[in-house]
């Protein structure tokens, strides 16, 4: 049976032929509403997803068309079909039909059942009212994505388990161990490992949530998960280390593996850590591979941090500036912060400090090459502190000023902990100069940080925005080079800077990433129903 064509063309793209029916891929066909469901798009349809496979190499990531969520001939003044049934519709029906008018009050309502069922998690009530503030638009204009926000609140999959093992003197300890399995709507999980002290299923579901709207901004077929310890990695000998990790992996190999779900390197987890959980997996199963990729395996353990370096020199590039000369904060000594330093070495920039649990170091002129090396020999050791580093060079300052923030600066890089720039933290930075705050950590700003930052001008890169590094690496192949990463990284940016004018939030890179993410995603589940 043939199917009539129509043509239809672009701005920027050429003259393609579709079947009959078939809906442009713009901001007016993402938020249609009609109640045929044939007219909600898959944006697995629609996007040029990549595979998550070895033949996905760079040169065929460089070779697919890259299709915005945005068109450009169209914009927020369009004409769009709001569906008044799905107005109509209750949100909630617990003690009688709960209805919205506004798309600020479906936020609310969002909000208000988050707290209702996780009151305890404040960190996960964070991200969702920050979300839900950014979405509020989309619920305007369809009310439908209200319900699917719903949806989305509520994780596939949330495992919790015990973790023991054996210390050096023959004890047993336990540990929690977590993995939340969020969202698979575009694709197989993929999302990073923390370990640490400050985990709790509250930090998990909260990084969870986040990671769904970062994965989904990448435009590729992955879905969101995020898991960890609250064990403490930095006081542990490497043998324990490798004996938790295998205990780990025993519990966690039931609910991972390639195609199905793939950890990454994530807050005291790196290389040493996953290469143990990679050899306990091994042992259990048969396969581990996928497509001749070994599971679980790192070949740019510096791609998050090189990532984040990339999307401070798009928001330069933006403003007509660069990183050339900037004097740069670095907050945090681990794996991401030390390769965003070496990072902006390459751009020209000027890092000048390094933090830890025994404070910070600060070299006034800056740290050099050699010096960088001198850092990283000092903290590849497990559970080295910064303190030795003072030995080591003459012109290092060791706690002086006091205040880490009391150092001038162009840009901040917070890569520590999560809600490390509170809102006196950004007040201190703005008063001292400072032009930005790039996020090189996991929710390292908070909700009131972010409105001085907004307040006060201050440039400023989400982690929703900047932490994508790691996935845009997994699919481009470990040939892929700096010029390629660099070319993935410009074109999120741009859909995230395109998004946020959209929809009236110029300049606004929170809310557009949030927004293409969640679009994203949420056209993908209304085509896979009430799952």
């Amino acid at each position: 049976m043939r199917m009539a064509l129509q043509t239809f063309a672009i701005r920027g793209c050429s003259t393609r032929t579709l079947p009959a029916g078939m809906s442009v891929f713009c901001s007016s066909s993402l938020l249609s509403s009609s109640s045929s469901p044939l007219m909600i798009r898959s944006v697995s349809s629609l996007l040029p997803m990549r595979k998550m496979s070895s033949s996905s190499t760079a040169t065929e990531a460089e070779e697919q068309p890259k299709v915005t969520l945005l068109s450009r001939n169209q914009n927020v003044h369009s004409n769009m079909q709001l569906s008044k049934s799905w107005r109509n519709k209750p949100l909630f029906r617990r003690q009688g039909d709960v209805r919205f008018r506004t798309g600020l009050e479906a936020a609310n309502l969002l909000v208000e059942e988050a707290k209702r069922r996780d009151s305890h998690e404040t960190q996960f009530i964070d991200s969702v009212t920050s979300t839900m503030n950014c979405l509020s638009p989309i619920f305007e204009r369809n009310p439908r994505y209200a319900f699917v926000a719903k949806q989305l609140m509520e994780p596939e999959r949330f495992l919790q388990f015990r973790v023991p093992w054996l210390d050096d003197t023959g004890v047993i300890r336990m540990n929690r161990g977590y993995r939340i399995q969020y969202n698979s709507a575009l694709g197989p999980y993929q999302g990073s490992l923390h370990f640490g002290s400050h985990i709790n299923s509250g930090s998990i579901k909260s990084l969870g949530f986040d990671t769904v709207f970062s994965n989904g901004l990448t435009g590729y077929s992955i879905g969101a998960s995020v898991g960890g310890s609250d064990i403490n990695p930095f006081d542990k000998s490497e043998a324990e280390i490798q004996r938790f990790c295998q205990s780990y992996m025993t519990e966690l190999v039931k609910y991972v593996g390639p195609d199905v779900d793939l950890p990454t390197m994530g807050m005291g987890v790196g290389q040493k850590e996953l290469g143990y959980m990679y050899g306990q997996y091994k042992r259990i199963n048969i396969k581990s591979s996928s497509g001749g990729n070994p599971f679980l395996s790192s070949s740019a353990p510096n791609a998050s941090g090189v990532g984040v370096v990339h999307f401070a020199n798009e928001m330069l590039k933006d403003k007509g500036d660069s990183l050339k000369g900037k004097r740069c904060l670095v907050i945090g000594a681990g794996k991401v912060a030390r390769s965003v330093a070496s990072k902006l070495l390459e751009f020209g920039a000027i890092p000048l400090t390094f933090s830890d649990a025994s404070g910070h170091v600060y070299e006034p002129d800056g740290f050099d090459e050699a010096k960088l090396n001198t850092i990283d020999k000092i903290k590849e050791e497990r559970g080295a502190l910064l303190g030795r580093y003072i030995i080591a060079s003459t012109t290092a300052m060791f706690n002086d000023p006091e205040q880490l923030l009391d150092i001038p600066c162009d840009l901040c890089f917070p890569c520590a902990a999560m809600n490390s720039i509170t809102k006196e933290a950004a007040i201190q930075l703005a008063d001292n100069g400072c032009k930005g705050i790039i996020e090189g950590g996991y929710s390292t700003v908070t909700n009131e940080a972010r409105k001085v930052v907004k307040k006060r001008g201050l440039m400023y890169g989400p982690h929703t925005l900047t932490m994508t590094g790691c996935a845009v690496h997994h699919v481009l192949g470990p040939h892929a080079s700096d010029e390629q990463f660099a070319k993935e990284i410009a074109r999120i940016y741009k859909d995230t800077k395109n998004t946020a004018q959209e929809f009236h939030a110029r300049g606004d890179l929170y809310t557009g990433a949030t927004i293409s993410g969640f679009l994203r995603v949420a056209n993908a589940m209304l085509s896979h129903g009430a799952v």
